[in-house]
């Protein structure tokens, strides 16, 4: 009798299994169109950067060519950096807002852009060791509890077959009135002889079932029940194995987005300081129109490569999160 409830209640936990696999994966699209969104902000503002400087290096290229100290060439390469920068900031705007329009998308019931984001990404979360992922994953893991309850359901369905093997009593009781006359006593009218009789009673039926011969359809239902058993345990080994593997491949993900986010950052501050210096060396006539242009665009892919590092660290952790759970 109590094998249809355990049954129930394996599929009940195989739902909540499946369901926290959902919102984990919902966890790691919502992170990575946040920070999605954060880096199209940060590209925005780089890119207006950028052309700000651009413009003031055209107006020094101006400037150095009125007073004879620069050729045409530096003024005609200036003004090429500035029209290209100027075509960057307007891509990123356009950028910036898909990104809103993406997030908005997952975030609200109805399409809404009345949000504002947080910029968190140099406030950058410590990665736990790997012996400490791996007992949080084998402790808390969505997939692998799914494939166990599904095992647990399948050990159920077995056992339901079997049952089907052994004989079914059913017993039936009934209590209470069974009378023309709502009432504990009344008179029967077809024999008033017997006076007033009790309306209140009860009976009890007994059936008892014997399986004998069922043209072997139990026997079938037996056999599917312990295959689908084996199917679930072969799933469960897989899914054993699966976790492990998706435990080492995004653990070191997040191991080289960690590294890539501090050479990026110490990238990014070498480039902010080559520009400086070489407007500084232009302006006193020691270096070229060229060397200024590259040394912007460098600050520029710099910048972006930071901010991208930054977001693929942020990625990894939710991805490795859905393996591991929260830490």
């Amino acid at each position: 009798m109590l094998t249809p409830y355990r049954r129930a209640q394996a599929a009940e936990a195989l739902a909540q299994a499946r369901l926290d696999i959902a919102t984990r994966g919902l966890a790691v699209t919502v992170t990575q169109r946040y920070y999605g969104l954060i880096t199209a902000e940060r590209k925005y503002s780089a890119s207006q950067q950028a052309a700000q400087q651009a413009q003031r290096f055209l107006e020094i290229a101006q400037q150095q060519q009125q007073l004879g100290q620069v050729a045409r060439s530096d003024v005609v390469k200036a003004e090429i950096q500035f029209q290209q920068q100027q075509q960057v900031y307007r891509e990123s705007a356009l950028q910036m807002a898909n990104a809103r329009l993406q997030l908005a998308v997952v975030l609200f019931p109805t399409l809404n852009q009345n949000f504002t984001v947080v910029d968190d990404l140099t406030a950058v979360p410590s990665l736990p060791s790997f012996p400490d992922a791996r007992m949080m994953a084998e402790r808390g893991n969505p997939d692998l509890r799914a494939a166990s309850e599904a095992l647990r359901v399948a050990q159920q369905d077995v056992r339901g077959a079997r049952n089907a093997f052994l004989p079914t009593i059913l017993i039936d009781a009934d209590y209470g009135i069974e009378a023309n006359e709502f009432a504990l006593h009344s008179r029967v009218s077809a024999q008033p002889e017997l006076g007033v009789l009790p309306n209140l009673g009860y009976f009890v039926t007994a059936n008892l079932s014997v399986p004998l011969w069922d043209w072997g359809g139990l026997r079938s239902k037996l056999r599917q029940s312990r295959t689908r058993e084996t199917q679930a345990q072969v799933a469960l080994s897989q899914a054993q194995r699966q976790l492990l593997s998706n435990l080492y491949s995004m653990y070191n993900e997040a191991v080289a987005a960690k590294s890539a986010v501090d050479s990026s950052q110490r990238v990014s501050e070498l480039a902010a300081e080559s520009l400086r210096l070489t407007l500084l060396r232009y302006q006193a006539g020691e270096s070229t129109a060229l060397e200024v242009v590259d040394a912007q665009n460098t600050l520029v892919l710099a910048r972006d490569g930071y901010d991208a590092a930054l977001a693929r660290y942020r990625v990894a952790l939710a991805s490795l999160q859905t393996v591991t759970g929260t830490f």
